[in-house]
């Protein structure tokens, strides 16, 4: 039997409300009251997100141009603007500051706070949570939700349950209530497939994962049976990562038709070389450690080609391509894309600890 004994930590899940298309809706009143999406305007692009007028109509991110149009014919799809929503991140950011140091920033629009020594708000996490909100709408005109609860995997669940513009509490008193009644589909790492799969062994809920045991989880999960049973507790033993360090650096594109040749992909994959090694340049200070190429084909298969590598060199992309060719099957090429592993440690970690020897 795991205890369901949870410590007295306070973590806040802050996550802007569809962000993107917000920052749009603000800086545009003439797409306040329409449905909205950010994305390519190519025929192949994808949406990154969409505001809440969009969803209602069952538009979604990471779908097709055409499937979103097909849904909801009278979408307008922006432009996404990389550069302003750092910048409205880093407000964010700026406002989170106020209120604890102690930050893990998962993306532009969601972190993690760790709130359990700030006196800020009598101590109150539910306090604090709500004022940074109030901060976020009086000074970027935004709006965003949050979730308070003893760990991350609660927190994140919790800012979820009253969105838009809203905030769930989940007291230590009431863990256990909560996580019972959960579908397991909400758990972070269980996705579409992995929910079927424990669906067809009588797993819904996290009670009904409570009644088993994690021997017969390994036979459906593998080596995610220990986390999903304790998180079917509740717990979360996990502290917050406040100097994340970037595992990779990736480019890629999907071209306007598909392409068949090697020479055509060749020709796009020095293309995506030069922008890659621009990007390289503000991390000059991460140890490189793997090249990939990624490939996926018209029928949407992929495949990926990667070698131990300790620089970021042209010819070795060009011999990965050539290599994942070779299993094309007479199929065109929709997407080329290229990475950079990095190590765990930058370049002056390491060295630091060379010097010792």
């Amino acid at each position: 039997m795991v205890g369901t004994d949870h410590s007295q930590r306070k973590i806040i899940h802050i996550d802007m409300d569809c962000f993107y298309a917000a920052v749009e809706m603000r800086d545009n009143p003439e797409l306040r009251d329409v449905p909205i999406a950010v994305g390519g305007n190519g025929p192949r692009s994808v949406l990154c997100t969409c505001n809440y007028k969009a969803r209602a109509f069952g538009v979604r991110a990471a779908m097709p141009n055409a499937r979103a149009k097909a849904l909801c014919p009278e979408l307008i799809i922006v432009n996404g603007r990389m550069s302003v929503y750092q910048q409205v991140s880093q407000q964010i950011r700026t406002i989170f500051l106020r209120y604890t140091e102690l930050i893990e920033p998962l993306s532009l629009d969601e972190a993690y706070l760790d709130v359990t020594d700030s006196p800020m708000c009598f101590g109150s996490a539910t306090l604090i949570a709500e004022k940074i909100r109030q901060d976020i709408f009086n000074e970027l005109n935004l709006t965003a939700s949050a979730g308070i609860a003893p760990n991350k995997f609660l927190a994140k669940i919790a800012s979820d349950e009253n969105k838009p513009n809203g905030q769930c509490v989940i007291t230590p008193e009431q863990v256990s209530v909560f996580v019972a009644n959960l579908p397991l589909k909400k758990i972070p790492g269980i996705g579409p497939k992995t929910n079927e799969k424990l669906k067809a062994f009588g797993f819904e809920t996290c009670a009904d994962v409570r009644a088993s045991s994690v021997a017969k989880l390994q036979l459906i999960v593998g080596k995610f049976a220990d986390a999903l049973y304790q998180r079917c507790f509740g717990i979360d033993h996990r502290a917050l990562e406040t100097k994340r360090l970037r595992k990779s650096l990736a480019i890629e594109t999907t071209m306007a038709e598909d392409v068949d040749s090697i020479e055509q992909c060749q020709a796009i994959l020095l293309s995506l070389f030069n922008k890659l090694k621009l990007r390289l340049e503000k991390h000059n200070d991460r140890e490189i450690n793997k090249q990939t190429v990624k490939i996926k084909f018209a029928d949407f298969q992929q495949t990926t080609v990667d070698i131990q590598s300790h620089a970021c060199h042209e010819e070795v992309f060009i011999a990965l391509l050539t290599k994942a060719m070779t299993r094309a099957n007479n199929r065109k090429v929709r997407l080329i894309g290229l990475s950079l592993g990095f190590s765990e440690q930058d370049k002056a970690d390491k060295q630091s600890q060379l010097a010792l020897f």
